[in-house]
């Protein structure tokens, strides 16, 4: 039962917006899914945006910047940042490149189940978690607010577009089916809007064209040791575990997981100096905002643009671990063989080598053309 002091307003409106989703998709004319065009490949790019600079603001350029992608939108959801400030960061950087016309939808503020309060009791119990996001991030969790904060001052200044009022599961649902079996969802971040989504239709998952996603880091113990713990951390299956099992469950036509190989190349000082060697409103700001960090949410979205650049990838069934404990949060892989496809697993392809050349030499010529 409802508690009688909560609102019942935003359910209405959630509802309401629900049933005129639903309206425009039945009025919506089809492309049929079986027609040849030279039309470019549709991509949503769902993610955690922490700004600015950094792998999850830079994983826009490999489709903003590639002429045979139409981003149709880009969806928010917390994990990294606070979700308000995800969202103004992204939208600040799209003014920059000159793409404020490609709408940002507003997503999760918080993770399906998980808590600040939660996270802060298993780092008690089980040990800390080197990245924490907007809960904390390196540091400690002892003086983080449960709820959102209010926006902060943005250093490169406050975005002048605001987001669509259509939120981030309502916008993924109304886009697929608007394109049925053509929209490829890339999602860097916590998976809390597309398990949204497929809770509000059981059918999303399988109307749009595929997902690739940035997680899933598997055999990654000794990593932790010899070295950044950091970079081994799972943090988008960490933060919302519940939401990576209902997305990873979800009748996808395809996966694609870009999990371990995604630490292989890094944001070095040397690398973003041939990035800057062009001076353009995005190289500043990409050199402004230098992180060095390996290019996650990059690679990834490239293979998404970009499927040729995987050299070798292996076949295997993937979930996450919902349990509370020293696992919960952790990706798990089998072989069809031993797969507990009964519980719903089903089959990805995991990532194992790209195309490192080809892949730093694009991402270099596309941050120096938006």
């Amino acid at each position: 039962m409802r508690p009688r002091s909560l609102p019942h307003r935003p359910f209405l409106r959630l509802t309401s917006a629900l049933a005129a989703t639903l309206a425009v998709l039945c009025a919506t004319p089809h492309a049929r899914a079986d027609e040849k065009t030279d039309a470019p490949e549709l991509v949503i790019e769902d993610n955690d945006f922490l700004g600015p600079g950094g792998s999850d603001i830079q994983s826009t350029i490999p489709l903003l910047a590639n002429p045979h992608i139409k981003v149709l939108g880009f969806t928010v959801c917390a994990g990294d940042d606070w979700e308000n400030a995800e969202s103004a960061h992204l939208r600040r950087f799209l003014e920059i490149t000159h793409h404020e016309d490609i709408p940002v939808a507003d997503g999760a503020v918080y993770p399906l189940i998980n808590t600040v309060e939660l996270m802060r009791l298993r780092e008690q119990q089980y040990g800390t978690i080197p990245w924490k996001g907007a809960w904390g991030g390196t540091g400690s969790m002892a003086k983080v607010p449960s709820i959102q904060p209010p926006l902060p001052t943005l250093a490169e200044g406050a975005p002048k577009t605001p987001a669509i009022a259509e939120p981030a599961a309502l916008f993924l649902i109304r886009m697929v089916h608007a394109h049925p079996h053509q929209v490829t969802i890339f999602a860097a971040g916590p998976m809390t809007n597309l398990a949204l989504a497929i809770r509000l239709d059981p059918t999303f998952a399988a109307t749009a064209k595929q997902l690739v996603f940035m997680g899933g880091l598997i055999d990654i113990s000794m990593m932790s040791l010899t070295g950044s713990a950091n970079f081994a951390s799972d943090f988008n299956m960490i933060f919302d575990p519940e939401a990576a099992h209902i997305t990873l469950t979800a009748a996808w036509p395809s996966i694609t997981v870009v999990g371990n190989v995604s630490n292989d190349i890094m944001m070095t000082r040397p690398y973003m100096a041939l990035i800057a060697s062009k001076i353009t409103p995005v190289t500043r700001y990409m050199n402004r905002n230098f992180a060095p960090l390996p290019l996650w949410d990059e690679m990834a979205a490239a293979i998404a643009a970009d499927p040729s650049l995987v050299k070798q990838s292996v076949k295997a069934y993937m979930d996450v671990e919902i349990a509370k404990g020293y696992s919960y949060g952790h990706a798990h892989v089998w072989p069809k063989t031993l797969a507990p496809v009964a519980m719903g697993v089903r089959e990805v392809t995991l990532v194992q080598k790209i195309d490192a050349e080809k892949f730093q030499e694009n991402f270099v010529k596309q941050a120096q053309s938006l």
